[in-house]
């Protein structure tokens, strides 16, 4: 008689999460806007992701100060505490009390929050605890060393990245496809060459921060382990997943990290209000799965995603997000999939107070900005870089500047590998 063949048991992952990460909150009218959590955390948990025996949650502890020196200047760290106590405090020097980044009593250790869910996460990976895990209301790229910037306190990217280094991986991978550059965490390791910074973006000569182009290669000892994809505005799915596909996958390939870091600001999208990449949920859902098969292929299936952007809490984060969830832990969620009935009422039960800007309902009103299903319908089809390139067509553009200037720098070729 023969045996009979289970399936194989699904990878055990993790999912960072605690009502505390709430408490990240600038003001009732600032973008950055905690609702984005609260939403798709509701919508993980009634989708039942949470609830398969693989899949465990990590509390985020609220980051030490020798934690978070180890990617910030302690005196940077100061200025936070101390711009915490002092709410109305103005500390240009360091990025605080800015328009971007004002400050609150909270400040501080909500912020250090995050970066410890980050922290916690790799640590549970490098352990071998969990092969995967998510912090989605991690992703806060644009934190430099010693300055705050783009809504960003402490990179909670660059502190994950460095725990795992000092745990003993000699080689990290961090992955931006956030709609802007993800300028904090390439400055924090410019100059090393165990972290390889790839970033895909809309071009910084249209979009803050204004940086990330072509030529920002890395330090002088570590040439070729940053990489920039600007693209144009209005890009899309189908130009923003061929840009991504042309430069990401061969050089994780040649670099062969121990582990990647990702970073998933779902603000590409086309309703967003703060850029204009125009891209769907069903595109950024692509990305997610991609990365997911790009961990398992080229870093031994250890692979930390974070959130990052994201700036329409109705319509997009929860969703995209969600789908970002659901890769991490195997789980997918097809598009067509109809959103649970418990999520759809409690968004039609939030009041303009827990909306910003014109995301406001009126009691009773049916608003199309609440998807009913968990994708858009949207065709993600591109053409790979194997069809050929256009040199007329301004993304293949921005991907061939990127190809001249870092794949030989990896004995890549830059046009055919």
């Amino acid at each position: 008689m023969s045996a009979t063949l289970e399936p194989d048991a699904p990878t055990p992952a993790a999912v960072v999460w605690d009502p505390s990460l709430l408490r990240y909150r600038f003001s009732a009218e600032h973008p950055m806007a905690p609702l984005r959590l609260d939403l798709t955390h509701r919508l993980v948990d009634a989708l039942g992701l949470l609830d398969a025996p693989h899949v465990s949650i990590l509390q985020p502890p609220v980051a030490t100060d020798d934690e978070l020196a180890a990617v910030h200047g302690r005196e940077y760290i100061a200025a936070v505490r101390a711009a915490s106590a002092q709410t109305s405090s103005d500390d240009a020097a360091h990025g605080l009390g800015t328009e971007d980044c004002p400050v609150f009593p909270d400040l501080h250790e909500s912020a250090a929050r995050i970066a410890g869910g980050s922290l916690v996460a790799a640590e549970a990976i490098w352990s071998g605890r969990v092969s995967r895990a998510v912090n989605f209301a991690g992703g806060m790229h644009h934190a430099a060393r010693d300055k705050a910037s783009g809504f960003c306190i402490y990179n909670d990217c660059a502190v994950a990245i460095q725990r795992l280094l000092d745990l003993g991986a000699e080689r990290v991978a961090y992955v931006d496809v956030d709609a802007h550059h993800g300028d904090g965490t390439q400055a924090i390791f410019y100059d090393d060459p165990r972290v390889l910074t790839i970033s895909v973006h809309e071009t910084g000569m249209s979009l803050f921060p204004g940086t990330g182009f072509a030529n920002e290669t890395g330090g002088p000892a570590a040439e070729g382990t940053a990489a920039n994809v600007a693209v144009p505005p209005r890009t899309g799915d189908a130009g923003f997943l061929r840009a991504v596909h042309a430069v990401v996958p061969p050089l994780l390939q040649a670099f062969a990290p121990d582990v990647i870091v990702s970073q998933h600001g779902c603000d590409s999208h086309h309703a967003d209000p703060l850029a204009d990449l125009r891209l769907t949920v069903d595109g950024q859902r692509q990305l997610a799965f991609d990365m997911a098969d790009w961990a398992e292929r080229f870093a031994h299936g250890r692979w930390l995603a974070t959130g990052g952007g994201g700036y329409n809490p109705l319509k997009v984060v929860p969703r995209a997000w969600t789908h970002l969830t659901a890769a991490v832990l195997g789980t997918p969620v097809p598009l067509r999939a109809p959103i649970p009935a418990e999520w759809l009422a409690h968004a039609r039960e939030l009041t303009s107070e827990d909306l910003t800007g014109d995301m406001s309902l009126h009691e009773g009103a049916e608003d199309e900005r609440i998807p009913t299903t968990m994708g858009e319908d949207a065709d993600v089809w591109w053409r790979s870089w194997e069809v050929g390139y256009d040199p007329a067509d301004p993304v293949d553009q921005s991907i061939m500047a990127t190809r001249r200037e870092v794949f030989p720098l990896h004995g890549l070729d830059p046009w055919f590998d």
